[in-house]
């Protein structure tokens, strides 16, 4: 089965699309003639579609795409130097972008799904932000990632949070302090993504990744994925006494009794999520 096909946007559409097939939900950035730009608007409606794919419980597994030939240019200059005309400069607004943005790619993090990038053409500032965040990532080979803003006086400090937590600390603070592009191939190597694959196959290639996942308990993925996450900030035996705790809990699922029921029964388990 493919990924469903990027359709040509009209000025009406949605800003942020979400299509679902086979239990995968397609979140779709779509504001191609700005290069996908994070504006305030995208960033609202990016957030409660998120929102609500979290709390669907046919949701499986998520990915993230985006129309047009760039997946995302990072924040909305544009939008960001008209604000300067504010009686503040901007300030305000300024502060409600930022604390806007950091609150969806959290999001990201504490949605019961593992959510995919899937990227084709570049990904800059917060747009490589996102797909940082994301837990997996495929880059088809037009897919490039910059942390840019040092060329326009920005340092890319709220990017940086994401990257530094996917990336070695020098690759970080190469791509930090020079600005400098890195291929599909460079984010591989790096482990930005996960996999380089060819020219628009990004979407079909996230969809197959994430039709294995669906394969397994959703109970099992989201402790998993929870618990990942948090014991990445702990000490040695903190993470080994939580994670402990979490292998007690899941091993009396349901869904475990049956996963070792019918690897020992040799057959196919019938998950329940529970």
């Amino acid at each position: 089965m493919n990924a469903p096909s990027p359709v040509k946007p009209t000025a009406a559409e949605a800003i942020v699309q979400r299509e679902d097939k086979n239990g995968i939900a397609f979140v779709v950035l779509n504001r191609p003639a700005a290069r996908n730009a994070l504006s305030a608007a995208m960033l609202e409606a990016l957030s409660k579609t998120l929102a609500g794919v979290a709390i669907d419980k046919s949701v499986r597994a998520v990915i993230v795409a985006a129309n047009g030939p760039g997946f995302c240019a990072g924040h909305d200059l544009r939008e960001i130097t008209e604000r300067r005309k504010d009686t503040d400069g901007g300030l305000a607004y300024t502060k409600a972008l930022m604390d806007s943005c950091s609150s969806m790619i959290m999001s990201i993090h504490r949605m019961p799904q593992p959510v995919i990038a899937a990227v084709e053409g570049p990904a800059s500032a917060a747009g490589c932000q996102l797909v940082a965040t994301c837990d997996l990532a495929i880059g088809s080979k037009t897919a490039s990632f910059a942390t840019p803003g040092v060329h326009i006086g920005l340092f890319c400090s709220t990017p940086m949070v994401a990257l530094s937590r996917n990336v070695a600390p020098k690759h970080t603070m190469e791509m930090l302090l020079t600005g400098g592009l890195a291929s599909a191939e460079d984010a591989y190597l790096i482990g930005l993504i996960n996999r380089v694959v060819a020219q628009g196959t990004a979407r079909d290639e996230a969809f197959k990744l994430a039709r294995q996942i669906t394969a397994k308990s959703a109970l099992t993925i989201k402790l998993g994925k929870e618990a990942f996450y948090r014991q990445l900030d702990m000490t040695l035996p903190e993470a080994y006494r939580y994670t402990g705790e979490v292998m007690v809990e899941n091993m009396m699922a349901r869904d475990a009794e049956e996963g070792i029921s019918a690897f020992v029964e040799k057959r196919t388990p019938a998950w329940e999520d529970r």
